[in-house]
Parts: C-alpha cells; sequence; structure tokens
C-alpha cells in the first residue's frame, strides 16, 4: 500500500494546482504497481507554514516560491 506525502509551502499552490499534483502523483504511482492497487494508494499534501522551510539556512515564504515558478521557463 503506497503511501507518498508532497510536502509544500503553505499558500504556494492553488487548490487546483494542489488538486493535480495528486492527481498525477497518484497515476505515475498506480502505472508501475499496477491498477489493482489504485483503492490502496494513498497521496497526501502537506503544508509547511510559510517561512518555516528553508534551504540552505534561507528561509522560503509562499511569495518567494510563487515568485520561482512564475520566472521559470515553461516545459
Amino acid at each position: 500500500m503506497p503511501f507518498v506525502d508532497i510536502k509544500v509551502i503553505a499558500g504556494a499552490f492553488t487548490p487546483e494546482e494542489k488538486r493535480r499534483l495528486v492527481e498525477s502523483v497518484s497515476e505515475a504511482v498506480i502505472a508501475i504497481e499496477g491498477e489493482a492497487l489504485r483503492p490502496a494508494t494513498h497521496v497526501v499534501i502537506t503544508e509547511t507554514p510559510s517561512g518555516e522551510w528553508a534551504i540552505g539556512g534561507q528561509a522560503l515564504t509562499a511569495e518567494e516560491v510563487r515568485a520561482k515558478r512564475a520566472s521559470a521557463p515553461a516545459a
């Protein structure tokens, strides 16, 4: 029974983006494990308060994450 925990900074993603993350990750896991385990595949988004997530000692806010996403080249 797979359990995937996606950790994000609160406010960095819209509810629609989080829904798409959950659906896409679920489908990726099911594609590998097999359709029979769909009912047992759990994907959760855990949000950390803005400013309480740090990379390399630098705390990030939701605003900073949104700005980075906006400036990234389109995939």
